[in-house]
């Protein structure tokens, strides 16, 4: 899938959203609470629509499976590395694993296009492309069922969340907060860098109108793992909305790419 490049002035700009997006983990990191808002902000169903992903950064991790072995920029531990070092995509597919690198911990920055509808207020859907794979978030507030089963997408919780307290407006004021259990053991990346059942994944989804540059959503993840990772690990990625469903092509999970 091909990326697509964005201006000086439009990089400018969705930099600034993410310096915002910045501000509630330095509150949290010093004790401070994000606020959450009981409902949907206004520009919620800007949200609904088709999305294409902008490799703009780690375009050879992510545009071109990586090497047996490469797993820079993930403080993996000694077992991680271990399980990384084995890779074997071949015994994957023949075990019907093909979708490890599928799970909800990786595959947003992945190259793909999103579908993203809100059936209601409960209730948000991200349809992906890459791996036919299909994410659902909860509102409300509920953990997961005491029956739901780990899958590759796990479980996750949702909420909108106000940083008026520190100044923002518009669109930049509230955020779109996640948290994903129960998801089944994985890879972060697609040449075998695991992580584990245990892992959580928490992401940010800011919502930026550039005017004639487009419409972006800059996500933020951060994925902890008390079994394969030293310490969180902490990515980002850019989405831009499509104008219609043009290019959306649904393939099946790889253990290869």
């Amino acid at each position: 899938m091909r990326s697509d490049a964005l201006s000086l002035k439009g990089l400018v700009r969705l930099m600034g959203i993410a310096v915002v997006g910045c501000l509630p983990l330095l509150a949290q990191a010093q004790g401070g609470q994000r606020a959450a808002v009981r409902g949907p902000p206004p520009w919620s169903k800007q949200l609904s629509g088709y999305w294409v992903s902008l490799i703009t950064q780690n375009w050879r991790l992510r545009m071109v499976t990586p090497a047996k072995g490469d797993y820079i920029g993930i403080p993996l531990t000694a077992a991680a590395q271990k399980i990384a070092d084995a890779w074997d995509p071949a015994k994957d597919a023949a075990d019907g694993q093909q979708c490890r690198a599928y799970g909800a911990a990786g595959i947003m920055m992945r190259p793909e296009r999103l579908h993203i509808t809100q059936p209601d207020e409960a209730t948000m859907q991200i349809d992906i492309d890459d791996g036919t794979q299909t994410r659902t978030l909860h509102f409300g507030g509920g953990a997961a069922p005491a029956d739901f089963q780990p899958s590759w997408q796990g479980y996750s919780r949702a909420r909108w969340v106000s940083r008026r307290e520190y100044g923002a407006t518009g669109a930049n004021a509230y955020y779109l907060e996640t948290n994903t259990t129960h998801m089944l053991p994985g890879y972060l990346r697609q040449n075998g860098v695991p992580y584990s059942g245990n892992a959580v994944l928490t992401e940010d989804y800011d919502l930026i109108d550039a005017g004639a540059q487009g419409t972006y959503l800059i996500l933020s993840t951060t994925v902890t793992d008390p079994i394969y990772l030293d310490y969180p690990l902490i990515l980002s990625g850019i989405f831009q909305k499509q104008p219609n469903g043009d290019g959306w092509d649904p393939t099946p999970c790889s253990a290869t790419w």
